[in-house]
């Protein structure tokens, strides 16, 4: 039988998706619930220190979430933005996460992470909010991923750089006056502009 401080749990977690044992302290409800309710099948561990209700329907994009709880200053971007936009045949066996120049590198534990350092304005321009399974993930929008992609190109490759700016003009995911900017935010310009001439 539930006790009424697990119930608030379970609330919790049908209102937020995925919590961390952290999640709870505002509440006043002390951590070992989570363990109980654990042990009582209810709620599963999805990563160290990440909890969802047991056979709660995740998305393909689970991991992300997982990630944005661990890392909550942090903006998905290049290869895991492409991934979530549609915009790459690419499958990134790791969450790619920005984050500022001077932030302190996360340490995590049970999500593969690929920590990439943006410049403040990098960091916070062009980044939408999505939710995803109940949590609010920061993701770089299209336009300013195919951007992000052509400065790290030496990361990922000219060629997924190349892909993501095709298709992210055949979705019609963004504009060219979209990218344009993008690309002058990125200090990309020089590097962009011949494909952008060609596909303009």
């Amino acid at each position: 039988m539930k006790s009424k401080v697990e119930d608030r749990v379970i609330r919790l977690l049908r209102k937020k998706g995925v919590i961390r044992p952290i999640d709870l302290k505002p509440y006043g409800i002390p951590r070992v619930y989570l363990t109980r309710l654990c042990q009582k099948g209810v709620v599963e561990r999805v990563g160290r220190g990440l909890y969802r209700l047991a056979g709660a329907e995740a998305s393909e994009h689970i991991t992300l979430a997982a990630a944005a709880k661990l890392v909550p200053n942090g903006v998905v971007c290049l290869l895991s933005a492409l991934s979530f936009h549609g915009l790459t045949t690419q499958i990134p066996h790791e969450v790619w996460m920005a984050i500022g120049v001077k932030a302190r590198r996360p340490k995590v534990a049970g999500v593969p992470l690929r920590i990439v350092r943006f410049s403040e304005k990098t960091l916070t321009t062009g980044v939408e909010t999505h939710r995803i399974d109940g949590v609010p993930v920061k993701v770089t929008c299209p336009a300013k991923t195919v951007a992000d992609c052509f400065k790290y190109r030496n990361k990922i490759g000219l060629e997924v750089a190349l892909e993501a700016l095709r298709e992210c003009r055949r979705q019609r995911k963004c504009s060219i006056e979209d990218l344009w900017r993008y690309a002058k935010i990125c200090r990309v310009t020089n590097v962009m502009k011949p494909y952008l001439e060609a596909i303009g």
